[in-house]
């Protein structure tokens, strides 16, 4: 068997999808605590820029093996490129900025209402149908994620700066989202996600010589774990999963799973962090999960009908 087929993910079935939602969900959302604890020992750019480089080399270098997987033509190459300054440069740039500030929980859940931009400017761009059903499911969970930020705000451990940076942070996923969507590229995407961590970390690297000194990293077995995970779990695994998940379903449904990060978010950031986790958080699941449900079910159906064809 070649090593190409090894590295693809699976022909998604209907038994494969719960696994392949579940798992991009667990690492997506841990990721900000993991993200959290780097950049306390660590500047976040060069983080970010040591993360990117690093994920990129490994993908393209595993892929020199592989036949057939650099048969791209160079308008794709490109999309990849671009996409990786949207989803990787500046989407964990920006965010990574607000950690510093802003606590793990907060960022995961500012990042969660990806779906209702994404909604909008998928109807807008792509042609995706808004339903009275992602209506009522998308203003569910914005609701709920809104209780939930402004208790968090009322406490007042978070600073206005750190949100800023991350409300920024989510604009460019959307904006990456929508581009992945409307853009298409085709080939191999491991090499197109290869190729996206090595342009960001292209793109990134200057700004974290410019603005950061490698004097300030504090070298520990936690910065060191959680740069592990960053880089093989955030960077090569999920994104993997996550590109995937985009072309098999459609951006709004796809984007939808991004509102189950408050929950999982603030439950790692709670388990490792020790951040405050009240009965206020927990309420403000229920109408989330809901909207989940409603916004997730059409596309998803659709989407397990064609993987069977």
């Amino acid at each position: 068997m070649p090593l190409a087929s090894t590295l693809q993910l699976p022909r998604l079935t209907i038994n494969l999808l719960p696994i392949y939602i579940a798992s991009f969900c667990l690492l997506w959302s841990f990721a900000f605590v993991a993200g959290k604890i780097g950049v306390t020992d660590c500047p976040p750019l060069i983080l970010l820029a040591a993360r990117f480089l690093l994920a990129g080399a490994l993908i393209l270098g595993l892929s020199l093996a592989r036949q057939g997987a650099w048969s791209m033509s160079l308008r794709d190459m490109g999309v990849y490129a671009l996409l990786g300054v949207a989803n990787n440069a500046l989407y964990l740039g920006l965010g990574y900025v607000g950690l510093q500030t802003v606590s793990a929980g907060l960022g995961g859940l500012i990042v969660s209402t990806n779906p209702v931009l994404t909604a909008i400017l998928a109807a807008l761009l792509l042609g995706e149908p808004l339903t009275w059903r992602k209506v009522a499911g998308l203003a569910l969970g914005v609701g709920g994620v809104a209780y939930i930020v402004a208790h968090r705000m009322s406490v007042g451990t978070d600073a206005l700066g750190g949100i800023l940076f991350t409300f920024a942070s989510l604009a460019a996923i959307v904006a990456g989202t929508v581009l992945f969507k409307r853009l298409a590229p085709k080939g191999n995407l491991w090499v197109g996600n290869g190729i996206q961590n090595l342009s960001a970390g292209l793109a990134v690297a200057p700004f974290a010589l410019a603005l950061s000194s490698v004097g300030d990293i504090v070298p520990s077995a936690r910065l060191l774990g959680a740069f592990t995970f960053l880089v093989v779990c955030g960077s090569i695994v999920a994104f993997l999963l996550w590109f995937h998940l985009l072309t098999v379903c459609g951006a709004t449904a796809a984007s939808s799973f991004h509102f189950l990060m408050p929950p999982l978010g603030m439950l790692f950031a709670w388990l490792v962090l020790d951040e405050q986790l009240v009965v206020e958080d927990l309420l403000g699941i229920v109408p989330v999960a809901l909207g989940i449900y409603l916004v997730t079910r059409p596309a998803g159906v659709r989407g397990l009908q064609g993987s069977k064809a």
